[in-house]
């Protein structure tokens, strides 16, 4: 294929390209047309994927507990102009600026991830043209064959074409017929195709609703307090799961795979994530906590008082007796009455 600059293909030539790579090194050990190369392939594109968007991911989950902090100014503003939109959205902004934190920035690593799952969709699929649906060529198997598929060779698509565990095919679907399944050869069979799909495919589904419940678990009480909060953690428990177990049947084999392990890298990533967050705030609570011990005064100590500027001798100085003052400053009449006097008049 060549490159179309109008089209997709500034993402499906780098995702063919690193599963490519990785396909390659798989191959050495366990050989091309294995199985297990293509599905480590798949699984490991994922896995380095998600190492680069692992910073991203970092500032969205900072983001995150940010907004979930700040979720009371937040709603206090939102009572405050709710009838003036303009001078709300100033506001939120102004509150976004003194605490520097940006909304956009926890949506990035999810965004980042659609197109490298569609991506991902198209080249599997684009293994396979016999069909004549959207985005088919309607070729024949032998065409099919002799044809590359982007940075794959022809060699690479046959290979996978034949990459079969008990007769599953990684590029067929559960619910896939007609003339497209001869692309996959003879050996084609469909039980087993459903009893590799299924298994996988709950799992994808379970290892989805625990990576919602361990988001949901770390919420501020605030946070899950919201309605809208609330109406999304139920989608992410139970719709989202729902939903990969629903569309399996519809999915190549591989995107399965991949949804699994898009979820175990998620699960394991969160986990580590958190844990370091927790770690840095319970050390700068720590830190508070140490300078104001140190501030603090001796046990029964009193504190120490700042010398009085006017109105007194300074400390560690003794009031100068009488007969030692200077003899113009005793003959001098003092400007100011005794304590309990009453003034003098003056003469008119």
């Amino acid at each position: 294929m060549s490159f179309d600059p109008l089209s997709l293909d500034y993402v499906y030539y780098p995702v063919s390209a690193i599963m490519w790579v990785w396909y390659k090194l798989f191959g050495l050990v366990l050989g091309p047309a294995s199985f297990y190369t293509w599905v480590l392939a798949v699984m490991f594109l994922v896995f380095t994927l998600r190492a680069i968007l692992y910073k991203p991911f970092v500032r969205q989950i900072r983001t995150t507990r940010k907004m979930q902090e700040l979720q009371p100014q937040i709603k206090a503003l939102q009572k405050k102009y709710s009838k003036d939109r303009q001078r709300m959205a100033l506001e939120m902004q102004k509150l976004q600026r003194e605490h520097e934190f940006n909304p956009l920035l926890g949506c990035l690593p999810m965004l980042a991830q659609v197109p490298v799952f569609l991506g991902l969709f198209h080249v599997l699929r684009s293994f396979n043209r016999t069909g004549t649906g959207v985005g088919q060529l309607g070729l024949s198997v032998q065409e099919n064959a002799s044809l590359g598929n982007y940075v794959f060779s022809a060699a690479d698509v046959g290979n996978f074409l034949n990459a079969k565990l008990f007769g599953a095919p990684l590029g067929a679907t559960m619910t896939q017929r007609g003339p497209t399944l001869e692309a996959f050869g003879d050996d084609f069979s469909r039980a087993a195709l459903i009893g590799v799909g299924v298994p996988v495919m709950i799992l994808a589904g379970i290892a989805t609703y625990f990576n919602s419940r361990a988001s949901v678990a770390r919420q501020s009480p605030e946070a899950a307090a919201n309605p809208q909060t609330a109406i999304m953690n139920k989608l992410a428990l139970y719709v989202f799961p729902l939903g990969v177990v629903v569309g399996g049947p519809f999915l190549p084999l591989a995107i399965i795979f991949y949804w699994f392990s898009n979820n175990i890298w998620t699960f394991g990533q969160q986990h580590y994530v958190f844990g370091k967050i927790e770690e840095e705030e319970e050390a700068k609570k720590q830190e508070v906590l140490e300078r104001r011990s140190a501030n603090a005064p001796a046990p029964g100590a009193k504190p120490k008082r700042a010398a009085k500027a006017k109105g007194g001798p300074a400390a560690g100085e003794s009031e100068p007796a009488g007969g030692e003052r200077d003899a113009g400053s005793a003959s001098a009449p003092s400007s100011k009455p005794a304590p309990g006097a009453k003034p003098k008049k003056r003469k008119q």
